[in-house]
């Protein structure tokens, strides 16, 4: 590590949707800053999902405000490379000042004098403020049951790429979100035989009565529910948009020849064992799932809204014999299985961030991103200030109020500076973005 040195009012870590939005807003106040991205601009979405992935929301709806998708329908879902490559053009449209291929170590508060000391790969920064835009994506978590079996291929859904990536054989999929349940039935759709174990979820429409239910849930006012309903924390939303979008229904995809089980709980001897709540599961995702055609039919009489009713919408298929029957546990031999994929999640990861902002938990103490220690932010988290926050035009107003926060400060701070005072050198509030692996060297 080199000692060179440099100064910035506000350090922005992570330059993903999170880092970008809040680059501009931080431009548009005048801010001086500085955006640091461990490898590439949008890393996340080029190489940590699978092949075949596609935006969950329309074009129209999952963007920045400021800028359309190119050469694709405002209905469709954009691929990945796409969504990366729509991040970057945006950054460079603004002239976000974002160095590529510089990871921050540590971050401390100083004492006795304001601000924080970054200590990065390419040298020390001096910040007075922090905003750790690292999102929520950030470890891959694979649960401690996993078995220790030296036979079974294990990997996480962020090291999934395609079906011809997997030894010969049948596949457990673990966790029913979005992501388990497209894996699963890309895998099924590839010839392979595929056990999915489903947990707790909501599983809106992709589309009624001639609307994607990103809409539905905008004019009903759900986007911006602040709080989340008491039990479900913990509840996946299994929604796609691959081959054009459509609706998740898991009895559908078990007709299909996937087979359904519970939520798994332990793996003993080779044999993973179930719970007994895949019926319970199924009947919660599908209430969840009438729930919202109810309001989106509501909303439609109350404003007399002129739209073609979708009764067969509402059809829920029979029981296939994986639910009316279901597997109390599974001998991985037996079954042919070779591979397990966990669709369990991620965990944060904020141990550069050595300041007091966290909760006995360990997890990010704020109010809508402002944190418990001044000058400290975050940016990207789920539910940061509505449940909205999680997706990319989420993200672009939630970085719009702590912009507007920090600001403020930086208002206050100014107004009784007393004339002739030493002030911080504050750099890097106009290079471009770069878009190259090799970043310049902070100096």
């Amino acid at each position: 590590m080199t000692h060179d040195k440099t100064s910035t009012d506000t350090l922005v870590v992570g330059a993903g949707q999170a880092g970008i939005a809040m680059s501009e807003h931080l431009g548009r106040h005048g801010v001086p800053h500085l955006v640091l991205e461990r490898d590439r601009i949008a890393e996340r979405w080029r190489s940590a999902r699978w092949d075949s992935l596609v935006a969950n929301g329309p074009a129209w709806h999952d963007r920045f405000p400021g800028m359309e998708f190119s050469n694709i329908s405002p209905e469709g879902f954009v691929p990945k490379e796409q969504v990366a490559d729509y991040f970057e053009s945006y950054a460079r449209k603004f002239e976000a000042p974002i160095r590529t291929g510089v990871e921050v170590k540590r971050v401390t508060r100083n004492e006795g004098r304001p601000g924080f000391t970054v200590e990065t790969s390419e040298g020390v920064i001096e910040a007075q403020r922090v905003v750790a835009a690292t999102g929520a994506f950030q470890a891959p978590v694979i649960p401690s049951i996993a078995p220790q079996d030296p036979l079974l291929t294990q990997l996480h859904t962020a090291d999934y790429r395609n079906p011809e990536q997997l030894p010969e054989g049948a596949v457990l999929v673990i966790g029913a979100g979005s992501s388990g349940t497209q894996v699963a039935a890309e895998l099924n759709r590839a010839g392979r035989k595929v056990y999915l174990s489903v947990g707790p979820h909501h599983r809106p429409p992709r589309a009624y009565r001639g609307r994607d239910f990103v809409w539905w849930l905008g004019v009903l006012g759900e986007w911006d529910n602040e709080i989340r309903q008491p039990g479900s924390e913990h509840v996946t939303i299994a929604v796609t948009g691959a081959r054009g979008g459509y609706t998740i229904d898991f009895r559908r995809l078990a007709h299909e020849g996937v087979t359904l089980v519970g939520r798994t709980e332990a793996f003993v001897d080779g044999v993973a064992r179930f719970a007994s709540d895949l019926r319970a599961n199924l009947d919660a995702g599908d209430a969840n799932y009438l729930a919202l055609l109810d309001g989106a039919d509501a909303y439609a009489e109350r404003n007399g809204l002129e739209l073609p009713p979708e009764p067969e919408a509402r059809v829920i298929p029979e029981d296939p014999t994986c639910v009316s029957d279901p597997l109390a546990e599974l001998d991985l031999a037996k079954a042919g299985i070779t591979t397990i994929v966990w669709a369990t999640g991620f965990s944060q990861d904020y141990d550069w961030l050595a300041v007091d902002a966290f909760d006995e938990q360990g997890k990010p103490s704020h109010q809508r991103g402002v944190s418990s220690e001044p000058g400290v932010y975050f940016l990207g988290l789920p539910w940061l200030s509505r449940r909205g926050s999680s997706f990319i035009w989420g993200v672009w107003h939630d970085a719009k109020h702590i912009a507007d926060h920090i600001a403020k400060m930086r208002g206050y701070l100014a107004h009784y500076e007393a004339p002739g005072a030493v002030s911080v050198t504050l750099t890097a509030s106009t290079e471009p973005a770069s878009t190259d692996a090799d970043a310049r060297r902070v100096s």
